[in-house]
């Protein structure tokens, strides 16, 4: 049930702007995406569109914020397998990639809004992909001597290092050398 009254008028428009950015953006590019374009896709004006966010950075920081909750809502566990499988989903959304690795480079400034978004991300991403690990090592379906934590940082980091070799090289298979890389990592 959708709510009511100018709050949840602005919470459907913002949901609206976001679906308009995260396709149009997986079907174009980051750099082949205007905020003009954007808001002209929602009908809006480029003011009347950032009003919603509050800059062009912060709007771009809520469409990866929405990719993120797809992926998450798309894997049935938070198992190696369905990290590969985000992986080889995101090479069919190369704007997507494109925007995350744009935004990653500029995260590294602290003032910037995907740097704290980016350390979340990490954190919890980390987290929960950890914790899934440390349930499959005890119970028997990973070798003993994987630690967790380490294993989940560094699948995140190639993962993430992929991205940016695939922008350059499309022809790479960023799915199937994390995969590998992870079966290297169990042996």
């Amino acid at each position: 049930m959708a709510k009511r009254g100018p709050y949840g008028k602005g919470i459907e428009r913002r949901e609206q702007i976001l679906d308009a950015a995260l396709r149009t953006i997986a079907e174009r590019g980051y750099l082949a995406t205007s905020v003009a374009e954007l808001a002209e896709a929602v009908g809006l004006s480029q003011g009347g569109l950032l009003h919603y966010f509050g800059s062009k950075e912060e709007l771009f920081v809520a469409v990866l914020r929405r990719r993120d909750e797809t992926d998450v809502a798309a894997a049935a566990e938070y198992t190696p397998e369905a990290f590969i499988d985000v992986v080889r989903r995101n090479a069919r959304v190369p704007g997507l990639i494109e925007l995350f690795t744009h935004m990653q480079a500029a995260a590294a400034d602290p003032r910037h809004p995907a740097h704290d978004y980016m350390r979340e991300r990490y954190r919890l991403g980390i987290e929960g992909f950890s914790h899934s690990l440390r349930a499959l090592r005890d119970a028997g379906r990973l070798p003993a001597h994987l630690d967790p934590d380490d294993a989940a940082t560094t699948l995140f980091a190639l993962a993430d290092g992929l991205q940016s070799r695939w922008l350059i090289d499309p022809s790479f298979d960023m799915a199937a050398h994390l995969e590998r890389c992870w079966h290297n990592l169990i042996r």
